[in-house]
């Protein structure tokens, strides 16, 4: 693969996000939303680089978070439409919330009793989050449909008799997946919920679409939104992640150490699975590594591993063409995503610098010393 930037010209471990790859991500989405008369929303939850925001800004309605500094980020950095959910809402915070969004979507009913009056006397749009029970994916940490889920109303505790006031439902099913989950979901909710859309002005489909990886079926997508704009006269919002920066970032990395074990090459990296990209671990899956392929594949297999003390801060096994070497540079794609939202400074490490990529040339947005991590304890 040729790079869009080199990866010599930075300081490991860093992450480099492409403004190119990044616009044509964007430039999809908003032709998505043309085609389909919706909006969509940048769920900060898997990319808050506000560097791009602007950018964003072009092509996207605005931005959604998961609690008040999201929204306040979103609010003060991207502009545009500001939309909030929260599993729950406390009072010490939804001033403050209500000063930097404009739409708020409670998990519950309970909760939209509490904050009902303060909420509308704020002239805010609120909704409530439903859930279908409707389960379309494998991955359990991932679903909000599973069984004992926390994560919205479901129809046996759906109460109509509270839903004055309320403007809109949402709801939230997928994680990476394409058209025809939406599809096989957006039916299971019509059927729970569709009587009481006559009384509402918007449905939020919530994110998980994978809508700008190769293949997704976006003509299927558009299908539905309009046929839910149509049938109902609802406005349709859209909050994909993933989506918005998929395949638009790398993690760039160095090899420091090579240690063999039970006929186990280990390459140590001064990237960490656990630190850097989490999601390695929790999901679990395994980032592509740029001109490698899988063990075994290549001549050459080695088990990439982080510099921390725990066991299991592993990225996986790779092969390569030819022997790694103590100062070789791996790039790992994919890392725009659900990394630097979640990167953590376990046993001391340093947060990876990070570059933007615009017309081959990178530039250094933000750097981290030993005083942030330092500024997170006590």
């Amino acid at each position: 693969m040729n790079l869009p930037f080199d990866a010599n010209a930075v300081q490991t471990p860093c992450y480099v996000v492409d403004r190119e790859l990044l616009q044509h991500n964007l430039a999809l989405l908003a032709q998505v939303a043309q085609d389909a008369d919706c909006k969509i929303l940048l769920a900060q939850k898997a990319f808050s680089m506000y560097y791009f925001y602007p950018l964003i800004g072009q092509y996207l309605s605005g931005s959604t978070a998961s609690g008040l500094y999201e929204a306040r980020l979103g609010k003060e950095e991207l502009g545009g439409e500001t939309h909030i959910f929260s599993p729950a809402y406390t009072d010490r915070e939804f001033d403050e919330i209500l000063r930097h969004s404009g739409h708020l979507v409670f998990n519950s009913f309970a909760q939209w009793t509490k904050f009902r009056d303060r909420a509308l006397a704020a002239d805010k749009s609120c909704g409530l989050r439903v859930n279908p029970m409707h389960s379309t994916q494998d991955h359990g940490i991932y679903d909000p449909c599973a069984a004992g889920s926390r994560l919205g109303v479901t129809l046996e505790h759906f109460r109509p008799e509270l839903l004055d006031g309320l403007e809109g439902l949402h709801f939230h099913t997928l994680c990476e997946q394409d058209a025809d989950d939406l599809e096989s979901t957006l039916l299971a909710v019509e059927e729970q919920f569709g009587a009481y859309f006559q009384k509402l002005k918007w449905l939020n489909f919530g994110g998980g679409h994978h809508i700008t990886r190769p293949g997704y079926d976006v003509a299927r997508l558009v299908k539905n939104v309009r046929r839910v704009r149509e049938t109902y006269g609802l406005a349709v919002y859209l909050e994909p992640g993933e989506a918005i920066a998929l395949h638009a970032g790398f993690l760039v990395t160095e090899v420091i150490d090579l240690v063999e074990n039970s006929g186990v090459l280990n390459a140590i990296l001064d990237a960490s699975a656990a630190c850097h990209m989490p999601d390695v671990i929790e999901m679990p899956y395994r980032p592509p590594v740029i001109d490698s392929g899988a063990a075994g594949e290549k001549p050459h297999t080695y088990r990439l591993g982080g510099p921390t003390c725990l066991a299991g801060d592993i990225i996986g096994d790779y092969s390569f063409d030819a022997p790694l070497r103590i100062g070789d540079r791996l790039v790992l794609g994919d890392m725009a995503i659900y990394s630097m939202v979640k990167n953590n400074t376990f046993n001391g490490m340093a947060l990876p610098n990070i570059y933007a990529s615009e017309g081959g040339s990178v530039k250094l947005v933000k750097s981290f010393e030993y005083e942030d991590f330092k500024g997170r304890l006590s």
